[in-house]
């Protein structure tokens, strides 16, 4: 079941209100989990149902992106002001310190949610934010052809691509490593969210001189990587690992860079071993 929450955020101009669309279910300790650049938080209904077998799971559409409005005016899309959106999200929803799993810019959110001991455990799963600027440079183009296709693709030929194996590997073979897998339903939802991000920009603009360096001392982390990511490079997860010594660094095994859908089982697994 999906809902919205309103809720102040403090700026130079005084509180404006921001407004979030989320998805709940499930039953224990919460465990919020955060999607990437471009994506809505479908991205993790693959695996929503195994973790709310032991975990309450909350699945927010970070501002600017699925069914949430863009970031009033006074609020900028920067890690700074993101993580206090979420930290205020938190707060209207009664979470308390949850746990939090995210995948790419939601993985670096999760770690910088982590930083702030926001929350009580980490799960990241290809986070952005330990690129060579040569990778970042890479990510980010591919990431605009991503979104300049997306709206320039007519809706039926979306939909007609997306009824073949091999039609949805042209629509999502750079974020997938099993991309037939992905039902035609949600690949055509996940274009069409990908051309109407209203944050996409601002976000990626804000991430051209993002670099993570905190070893998050004391607080549980695992760092997973597909062993097909496409977008952000695999070897990035052995720098997470030399940043972030006592972290657990996990090896997906054919699965891309949203590693939600190419293994699900794997997947929950290894986020609900992180928040134990």
């Amino acid at each position: 079941m999906s809902a919205t929450v309103s809720f102040p955020v403090p700026t130079a101009h005084g509180p404006r209100d921001v407004t979030v669309s989320y998805a709940r279910v499930g039953r224990g300790e919460p465990l919020v989990l955060l999607h990437g650049i471009g994506h809505h938080r479908q991205a993790w209904d693959p695996v929503v149902d195994i973790l709310a077998t032991e975990r309450e799971v909350i699945v927010p559409d970070l501002p600017g992106f699925g069914a949430s409005p863009g970031l009033p005016a006074g609020l900028s899309y920067d890690l700074a002001t993101t993580d206090s959106v979420l930290g205020a999200l938190f707060e209207a929803l009664d979470l308390d310190r949850p746990h939090v799993a995210g995948n790419s810019l939601g993985g670096l959110l999760a770690l910088e949610l982590g930083r702030e001991r926001r929350v009580r455990s980490v799960t990241a799963l290809s986070p952005a934010g330990f690129w060579s600027e040569a990778e970042r440079r890479y990510a980010f183009a591919v990431l605009l052809a991503m979104r300049g296709i997306s709206q320039r693709l007519p809706l039926p030929l979306v939909e007609r691509l997306s009824r073949s194996a091999a039609g949805r590997t042209a629509l999502t073979s750079t974020i997938y490593g099993r991309p037939a897998r992905r039902s035609p339903e949600a690949v055509v939802a996940e274009t069409l969210a990908l051309a109407g991000a209203t944050g996409f920009e601002a976000t990626l603009r804000a991430g051209t001189t993002v670099r993570f360096t905190d070893g998050l001392a004391g607080l549980p982390v695992t760092v997973a990587w597909g062993t097909r990511d496409r977008l952000l490079v695999r070897r990035q997860g052995v720098r997470a690992k030399t940043m972030i010594p006592h972290a657990r660094l996990v090896r997906l095994p054919g699965c891309g860079h949203c590693p939600m859908n190419d293994d699900p089982a794997l997947v929950a697994r290894v986020i609900l071993d992180g928040s134990r």
